[in-house]
């Protein structure tokens, strides 16, 4: 038996009202948290005791949408550098994208996913699986099969499905099943292989440009569909303010929708792309890409009143060489799970945006409801799965200091508080702050 002592918590978690923290102990037994208690309770004796010395616990955070890229892109992350970096920005649960190399389009290539991770025991990895073959958006994988075997959700993340009837289709069959469909919303014949947002900076730049509507068009019709088919209809990393127009409808009309956003779509727009030596920083490349900032502003509006469910931080690694290369030939993505609670506890909980308690829920709970797991809680009888922070040390974000493979990310040197000091999953301590 672990008891955690000397850490301050949400009074929600005690059934209680109010933003004060409340000091508080946590008692674990195995896998399980046994008890939470306020310190004024009866003290207890457990095996080992660990001093928390006043840092914030929460239940561990869950990241739904992470590209871990094995198998087949070892050298830019792997499932073991993947969930260390996980564990280090207090993640113990992560939802997998499938556009692994072979795609995750079968019963076998999940099976290998789940049986490393569960080898690993660093954090919870429940892999999705593709919606097409290949992600060539023709032929639809098998989903029953795919479901007995485990998988959590449906997605061919990386690609947008471009004809209507593939997701029409998928759509009426994932229904049947029970099983969510996460889209990359994506219009190939809008984005027109764009890098960057279309909009002044690329044309200042002589960049090719990514039209909003390229996301949006695809968002209203997963919208449409939704309605017509009862499936669960997921957007991914939305990223643009005519997107959360059509989600807020769809979800006033009634329709099971949800959607995500990206830390990066909060904080960042086109304007603020990096310009060195006359040439734009791939770092700040993505797909959907950093939008305009009325777009920004549209999804920190959403973000604060509900319409957005949760936070994902589609943590997409890739090696120096590669994000080294002009911004029109460097691959899309950033990494983001050892940066996203400190820059969204800074620059929306210390700013006065948004309360601690809805923050954790944006990165614990509400991803747990959507997808139906059990997990994100802290009470007695939940997994061990618990995130120690300090809340008042500041420092500046060090890329050279990731636990992830994949170095690129436009966030490099940003003051921040709010860093992770010790992760614990299954009940098991996966990551210790080495000023601990």
């Amino acid at each position: 038996m672990l008891i955690i002592k000397n850490v301050k918590t949400l009074p929600k978690f005690f059934g209680d009202s109010g933003s004060d923290l409340v000091n508080a102990s946590v008692i674990i037994e195995g896998k399980k948290i046994k008890e939470l208690k306020k310190d004024s309770d009866t003290a207890v004796q457990g095996d080992s005791e660990l001093d928390g010395k006043g840092l914030f616990i929460a239940p561990g955070l869950i990241d739904p949408q992470v590209h871990f890229r094995e198998p087949g892109g070892e050298y830019k992350e792997t499932l073991e550098t993947g969930s260390r970096a996980a564990a280090k920005g207090g993640f113990t649960t992560v939802i997998t994208m499938p556009n692994t190399n072979p795609t995750t389009d079968n019963p076998e290539v999940l099976k290998q996913i789940i049986d490393k991770s569960q080898q690993l025991n660093l954090v919870r990895i429940l892999p999705t699986a593709s919606v097409t073959k290949g992600l060539l958006g023709k032929e639809l994988t098998d989903f029953n099969a795919l479901k007995q075997a485990g998988v959590i959700a449906l997605t061919d993340d990386g690609k947008g499905i471009q004809e209507d009837d593939v997701m029409k289709e998928a759509m009426k069959k994932a229904a049947e099943l029970n099983l969510a469909i996460l889209d990359h919303s994506e219009d190939e014949s809008l984005s027109n292989k764009g890098a960057i947002h279309e909009g002044e900076v690329s044309r200042k730049h002589g960049v090719p440009g990514i039209k909003a509507s390229s996301e949006s068009v695809h968002v209203k019709r997963g919208c449409e569909m939704s309605l017509e088919t009862g499936c669960h209809y997921h957007v991914l990393h939305i990223s643009t303010k005519e997107s959360i127009n059509h989600v807020r409808e769809a979800k006033a009309k009634g329709a099971k929708v949800t959607c995500e956003v990206s830390p990066h779509h909060l904080l960042l727009c086109d304007e603020d792309i990096e310009v060195v030596e006359g040439k734009l920083n791939p770092n700040f490349k993505m797909n959907p890409p950093l939008r305009s900032n009325e777009d920004r502003e549209a999804c920190v509006e959403a973000f604060l009143d509900g319409t957005i469910d949760f936070v994902a931080t589609d943590h997409a690694p890739h090696s120096e060489e590669e994000k080294s290369r002009h911004i029109t030939e460097a691959p899309f993505g950033i990494v983001g799970l050892e940066t996203a609670f400190p820059l969204l506890y800074t620059h929306f909980v210390k700013t006065g945006k948004m309360s601690l308690e809805t923050l954790i829920d944006k990165m614990t709970i509400d991803a747990a409801k959507v997808f139906n797991l059990p997990y994100g809680k802290l009470e007695s009888g939940a997994s061990a799965d618990l995130v120690l922070i300090d809340l008042e040390e500041g420092q500046s974000i060090d890329s050279k200091k990731f636990e992830s493979k994949g170095k690129n990310t436009p966030f490099n040197n940003w003051e921040c508080v709010g860093f992770p000091k010790m992760t614990i999953y299954n009940g098991n301590i996966v990551y210790k702050d080495e000023s601990f």
